[in-house]
C-alpha cells in the first residue's frame, strides 16, 4: 500500500499538539535558570525544542501566558504539591515537620528554581507580589504544624518564620555552589524549633539592706 504523507499544514499541527505544553514550561524553567527572565524568549525555545515558533503559539497565547505558565507550575510543585505530600505523610505534627525538610531540602532542583523566582521577583513587581504571597502560605503552614505541636501561636509564628528564612538561606547558599546541608543538622534545627521549656523559676529576692 502507497504510504501517504501528511499535508504541510497538518504534519505542523501534528508536531505542534505531540509537543505538549509541559514541554515548553520545562525548557522555559531551564532557560530561566540558566539566563534569568531575559533568557525565556520564544525563538530560542523553539530551537532548543527542535520546533518552529508555531509550536508555541499552539499552546500559548504569546510569551506572558508562557511566564504566567512558569509561575502556576512552581506554586503547584513547590508549595501546594509539597503540602499535599507531607500532609499524607504521617498524622503526628512533628513527623510532618520532619517530613516538610527531609523534602524541601533534598529535592535537587529547589534551589535553583527558587533563586531563579526571586531574582525574578526583584524586577517585576506582579512576580514579587506572587511571591510575597506563597512566602505567606508556606509560614503559615508552617506555623500551624508547630501550632499542632504545642506551640503557643505567637511563639509558632516566629519560629515560622525563622526556619523558612533558614530555608530561604539554604537555598541561596546550595545554588551558588555550596554543599547541601547535612539531615542531622536539620533535625537538630528541628528539634530547638519545637522545644518549649517551662518558665525559669524566679531568682530569689534579695533580702533588703537596712538604711
Amino acid at each position: 500500500m502507497e504510504k501517504r504523507s501528511l499535508p504541510k499544514k497538518a504534519a505542523g499541527q501534528a508536531a505542534s499538539t505531540a509537543l505538549g505544553p509541559k514541554a515548553w514550561v520545562a525548557a522555559a524553567w531551564e532557560a530561566l535558570a540558566r539566563a534569568g527572565v531575559e533568557g525565556v524568549r520564544v525563538e530560542p525555545l523553539a530551537a532548543r525544542l527542535g520546533v518552529t515558533k508555531g509550536s508555541f503559539y499552539w499552546h500559548f497565547r504569546d510569551r506572558a501566558a508562557l511566564l504566567d505558565a512558569i509561575l502556576a507550575d512552581w506554586e503547584v510543585r513547590a508549595t501546594q504539591g509539597v503540602i499535599k505530600l507531607v500532609d499524607a505523610s504521617s498524622e503526628a505534627p512533628r513527623e510532618r515537620l520532619a517530613e516538610l525538610l527531609r523534602v524541601t531540602t533534598m529535592a535537587p532542583e529547589a534551589p535553583a528554581a527558587e533563586q531563579a523566582i526571586r531574582a525574578w521577583g526583584a524586577h517585576d513587581p506582579s512576580v514579587r507580589a506572587h511571591l510575597a504571597r506563597i512566602d505567606a502560605r508556606r509560614e503559615r503552614y508552617v506555623e500551624d504544624l508547630l501550632v499542632a505541636a504545642g506551640i503557643a501561636r505567637p511563639k509558632a509564628k516566629l519560629r515560622a518564620r525563622a526556619l523558612y528564612l533558614t530555608l530561604i538561606g539554604e537555598y541561596a547558599r546550595v545554588a551558588h555552589g555550596g554543599v547541601q546541608t547535612s539531615a542531622a543538622t536539620w533535625s537538630e534545627l528541628l528539634d530547638l524549633v519545637l522545644a518549649d521549656p517551662s518558665p525559669a523559676a524566679p531568682s530569689p529576692s534579695r533580702p533588703r539592706r537596712r538604711r
